[in-house]
């Protein structure tokens, strides 16, 4: 829930991506470890587009090792104490209101999974990413609220816990380059292939084939900050096909090409260097 303060990579960085409209200022958090700790001065919504774990303290004196779930909901209030550290971090949108307006809510949480904050939550991180004069960033932004507000998310991770969320991530990430799938996972689990597919949609609001997708989109764009492989060499190492195929899931996704992306974050750390040796 930070501005959080990011490690440079080995090459190039993705930037912070934020656009203020009317009463709302709107953060895309690239994934990279950060570490924090401010109180809240604003109330913050937060979405973790993928899982993330750490340390953190919020709303309290007591540090404790947290797991985040991919695709959750998060709320911060004003006033509250907040110390978060993690060593990977993940992707991570941040919205407040600047009008010194309180969002509704007086209690910090997160991991709440809600069908229609993974929906607002992705449209406008794709709209970060590439932005157009249909973005409707206001509207957006409002509704991500009413979601905090609204009764019907939930938090629930069931047979998915967190360490075994953990576990997943882990097998998933060592096996991006080959030919993966439920079963393998459910084994892994010690699932049966149906209860594992209820759950982890339960848990996470995906299927655990758009979940994989996400993983292997995940790790494209970090070989992309952090290497000068070529773009092919890439999309075979994250379990692609060919770069065509990776072109096609980063548009479905994420709205913007790997090509386009990779040279707006050279583009990004190129002005920054300039700024800094002004």
């Amino acid at each position: 829930m930070s501005h959080r303060n990011r490690r440079h990579p080995i090459t190039v960085d993705e930037p912070i991506r934020r656009i203020e409209a009317g009463p709302w200022a709107i953060e895309l958090l690239p994934g990279a470890a950060y570490s924090a700790r401010y109180v809240a001065t604003q109330s913050a919504i937060g979405f973790a587009f993928d899982s993330q774990r750490g340390v953190h303290a919020i709303g309290s004196d007591r540090i404790r090792p947290f797991d985040a779930m991919p695709n959750g909901l998060a709320f911060v209030p004003a006033g509250c104490d907040v110390l978060s550290e993690s060593p990977m971090g993940g992707e991570y949108l941040r919205v407040i209101r600047t009008d010194g307006k309180t969002l509704a809510g007086d209690h910090a949480f997160n991991n709440r999974i809600d069908p229609q904050a993974i929906h607002l939550a992705s449209r406008m991180r794709s709209a970060l990413l590439q932005a157009s004069l249909e973005d409707d960033w206001e509207s957006w932004a409002l509704g991500l609220a009413e979601r905090v507000e609204g009764h019907e998310a939930f938090t629930h991770q069931g047979s998915i816990t967190g360490s075994r969320m953990r576990l997943l991530d882990e097998f998933i990430d060592a096996g991006l380059d080959s030919p993966l799938g439920v079963p393998a996972m459910a084994q892994l689990l010690g699932l049966s292939e149906g209860y594992f597919m209820r759950a982890f949609k339960l848990a996470t609001g995906k299927s655990p084939h758009s979940y994989l997708i996400d993983r292997r989109l995940a790790k494209a764009r970090a070989s992309m900050r952090d290497t000068t492989d070529s773009l092919s060499q890439i999309a075979l190492a994250c379990g692609f096909n060919s770069q065509a195929h990776m072109t096609t899931a980063f548009k479905q996704r994420l709205g913007v090409s790997p090509a386009q992306l990779r040279t707006d974050s050279r583009h990004s750390s190129a002005t920054d260097k300039q700024h800094s040796s002004i």
